[in-house]
């Protein structure tokens, strides 16, 4: 049977329709889950290291010089275009040390003279919200491609460190030792009931803001920032007051090379005040800042995709919707 003159254009415009419908359809309906990689720079912010002035935990005891690096990588889930929920794994490391203060003869000398040091491996996972406020101006929230998207972020998580220092023997020799097991603050120890061991694993709580640009609909590149505020004063091994030579001898054995060990990592001014302490680093005098709590953030640059069915992204997205054989 032959087509009328009519008929034709009636199922061409029929046609055209319901491409349209099929793609307008297929637009709304993004991935809903995103899987990222990220790359950053980490640094610390607790009781050792810093510059010139009152030591606290803002970015200028910054010390450029020990910056890490941090990896991971990242699942989020999108229930919508201004709302992500994050689930995140990074591995990294922090650093401080005493000597690279910037000291200029004030109050930094204390610390500076201290001369306490620290490293340590960070491992730690988190659960985020991230918020786009600028999504509730766009006239299409679905519409993302070339956009430019500020966020924030806000979430709770759990980090693993441990700390380590340098001990230098009698022969001049180093190596890196682990501080927790020394005890450098009398933490477990009898004559110190009050001073409780600290945990290597402690919670943290993720918070900060980033920019996320679309290169297409599936492929998203950002920069982020984002500080940890942990709940824990002993990522650096250092928090309260100094103890004894005595309290360790007590503890590990006379003359025994952990008691050694453990004075040296706890009371290191006297490398820095030709072998000799000053009055200010004898036991019971302040080592750190028990009030405030450590804490660490990095800058990452992070690369984003969008997982799902991606044959409606990028110029061929029409060619995937068959038109209608029959009217």
């Amino acid at each position: 049977m032959t087509s009328s003159p009519i008929h034709n254009p009636l199922r061409t415009f029929l046609s055209i329709i319901a491409i349209s419908v099929l793609h307008l359809s297929a637009s709304a309906q993004l991935p809903k889950m995103e899987f990222g990689v990220t790359y950053g720079l980490s640094n610390f912010l607790g009781d050792l290291g810093g510059n010139a002035g009152k030591g606290g935990a803002f970015l200028k005891d910054n010390q450029l010089s020990l910056t890490k690096s941090l990896t991971g990588v990242y699942l989020a889930y999108r229930p919508s275009e201004h709302l992500n929920i994050q689930f995140a794994i990074n591995a990294g490391r922090v650093g401080a040390a005493d000597s690279l203060i910037n000291g200029r003869g004030g109050i930094e000398d204390a610390r500076r003279n201290r001369n306490q040091h620290f490293r340590s491996n960070i491992s730690e996972v988190y659960l985020a919200l991230e918020f786009f406020p600028t999504v509730f101006l766009e006239y299409d929230p679905n519409e993302v491609y070339h956009h430019i998207h500020p966020y924030f972020l806000i979430g709770i998580g759990a980090f693993h460190f441990n700390p380590q220092a340098q001990y230098i023997d009698e022969s001049g020799s180093s190596r890196w030792v682990d501080l927790k097991p020394l005890r450098t603050e009398g933490q477990g120890m009898p004559n110190y009931p009050e001073r409780k061991e600290y945990s290597l694993t402690n919670f943290h709580m993720p918070y900060g803001f980033g920019l996320k640009y679309f290169v297409n609909r599936s492929l998203a590149i950002g920069l982020e920032v984002v500080t940890r505020k942990t709940f824990t004063d002993y990522v650096d091994d250092v928090s309260t007051n100094y103890i004894s030579k005595q309290d360790f001898e007590n503890y590990f054995g006379a003359s025994s090379e952990e008691a050694k060990i453990a004075f040296q990592m706890s009371n290191k001014a006297a490398f820095k005040n030709g072998g000799s302490y000053l009055t200010n680093y004898f036991p019971g005098s302040q080592r750190g800042q028990p009030r405030n709590n450590d804490s660490y953030y990095s800058i990452n640059l992070r690369v984003s995709f969008r997982i799902g069915d991606l044959k409606y992204f990028g110029r061929n997205q029409v060619k995937s919707i068959q038109c209608p054989s029959t009217f």
